[in-house]
């Protein structure tokens, strides 16, 4: 068998695909080898597909002897999903207990494109229960270990499918972004987070945590994987109705293009009170890289900032409300046999969801309860309109925007139990969901030995403009080539 392909990119194994050097079966094996290995301290994985992925490892292999160059990228390549994202026949908890029953009859978009691809699924990762938290401490399964230091966490909500690829289980995975659940978690893993802006990916068979904000997007080795994978997933899909009907860029014409010429923000209040002084350095050493490569810095301001993450804190948990509704125990999931309906519906939701989960029903219930819906929701909706018109304003100065990801490098498990202080961690990424815009997080070297993220924001629909600047940086200063000792362990 071929080896040395853990923690290899996407795009090189594709090559190693095409000159049969290795075969899709092969890397699906390394693959599980090192999940085995690796994940009884990571605890990334809550469901293993090994017969469906040799099913599919197999067709990739017939389809490339068939197709050769003009196979799709993607296919033969080890991926795993979010265990939001329905996959026919597969186990879907969203980490949670009330629906740990649950087999869609059906694949959601996002992933159905991949699989049309030639992907294989090595299994469904693990993640804070319902998409809800920072840290993925939340999941009904347990936590998930951050790959740099297992004591750590990888961030939320994706944790699992960001230590999935930290790890070197698989080049890239899916997860979903609905305040920052795939920038934060890049970040704190060493890993690339691509969050599309809102619409450009279908949501259609995700579980939903707050429609209005929730994005799926990709994990990656490197920008050119997260990229590649942005491409096979973006588009219409006439089952999403939020769902962008406009054409989709072709990043790659634009990809390696650099920075060179272009405008860049430095928005000042996201150099916040809180801010690591390792995570500054690193970010205003890579600002300093872009601007030796071309680009033009500038001091922007995006005054309403502060109120973002208030704002987030009212319209998300009253969407989670909502859509949390369904989960019943009448119709599917979980079911507690109590005498009376309502004392079934009470101790099925009281069992079923953890405290996470109830906090934000309740919260969100609230602010949309007779008497409150104007004075929170309301007032709520118009801050969000004023973040996204200050974002509108900028980008009428500058291309894009450079900043950090995440306000510190990863935390020991444990360490924020105070809700409010780990809804902090989202306050870098929260404006760009509000507002519906794309946002990469790319490696930016170390802290203390820990990861660090420098986020690009974009105006909506220039997906392929914030690509081109994270590739920029990332070739510049060789953030690709960072890799977890998770790793390095498995090195021959």
């Amino acid at each position: 068998m071929a080896q040395g392909f853990v923690g290899r990119s996407a795009a090189e194994m594709a090559a190693a695909l095409r000159s049969g050097e290795v075969t899709a079966v092969e890397l699906l094996r390394q693959a599980i080898v090192q999940r085995d290995r690796v994940d009884g301290r990571v605890n990334a994985f809550l469901e293993r597909t090994d017969e469906l992925a040799e099913t599919q490892a197999r067709a990739a292999d017939e389809r490339i002897a068939r197709e050769g160059a003009n196979a799709p990228q993607l296919c033969g390549i080890p991926v795993a999903l979010k265990d939001v994202l329905c996959l026919q026949d597969v186990p879907s908890t969203a980490s949670s207990r009330i629906i740990r029953t649950f087999r869609p009859p059906y694949t959601g978009t996002a992933v159905q494109r991949l699989l049309d691809q030639g992907a294989v699924v090595v299994g469904k990762t693990n993640c804070d229960e319902f998409a809800m938290g920072s840290s993925n401490e939340n999941s009904a399964y347990g936590a998930v270990g951050n790959p740099w230091d297992v004591e750590r966490v990888p961030g939320g909500s994706s944790g699992g499918s960001a230590a999935a690829v930290a790890a070197g289980v698989v080049p890239y995975s899916l997860g979903s972004d609905t305040g920052g659940s795939i920038r934060q978690p890049a970040a704190l893993t060493g890993t690339v987070g691509f969050k599309p802006t809102y619409g450009r990916v279908s949501r259609y068979g995700l579980i939903a945590f707050a429609s209005s904000l929730d994005q799926i997007g990709p994990f990656a080795q490197t920008v050119e994987d997260a990229a590649h994978v942005y491409s096979a997933i973006a588009g219409h899909d006439p089952l999403d109705s939020t769902s962008s009907a406009s054409a989709v860029e072709d990043p790659f014409e634009t990809l390696r293009s650099g920075v060179e010429g272009m405008r860049l923000g430095v928005p000042r209040e996201y150099f916040v009170e809180g801010l690591e002084a390792g995570v500054r350095q690193r970010v205003d050493e890579a600002i300093e890289l872009l601007r030796s490569l071309g680009a033009s810095i500038e001091e922007v301001s995006l005054p309403s900032t502060d109120a973002g993450l208030a704002t987030y804190y009212i319209i998300a948990p009253a969407e989670c409300s909502s859509n949390l509704a369904r989960f019943d125990g009448v119709r599917f999931g979980m079911h507690a046999d109590e005498p009376s309906l309502l004392r079934s519906y009470l101790s099925t939701r009281g069992q079923g969801f953890g405290a996470e989960v109830k906090r934000r029903i309740m919260l969100g219930t609230y602010a949309l309860s007779s008497g409150y819906y104007d004075a929170y929701y309301r007032k709520a909706q118009k801050v969000r309109t004023v973040i996204a018109a200050e974002f509108d304003a900028v980008f009428e100065k500058v291309d894009a925007l450079v900043c950090p990801t995440s306000p510190t490098v990863a935390f020991t498990q444990g360490a924020r139990e105070d809700p409010i202080a780990m809804y902090l961690c989202d306050v870098l990424t929260i404006p760009v969901n509000l507002a519906g815009l794309p946002g990469i997080s790319v490696p930016c070297g170390l802290s203390d030995g820990l990861p660090v993220g420098l986020q690009v924001i974009g105006p909506r629909f220039q997906d392929a403009r914030v690509l081109r600047v994270a590739h920029a940086y990332e070739q510049a200063s060789g953030a690709a080539r960072l890799r977890s000792p998770m790793v390095a362990e498995a090195a021959p």
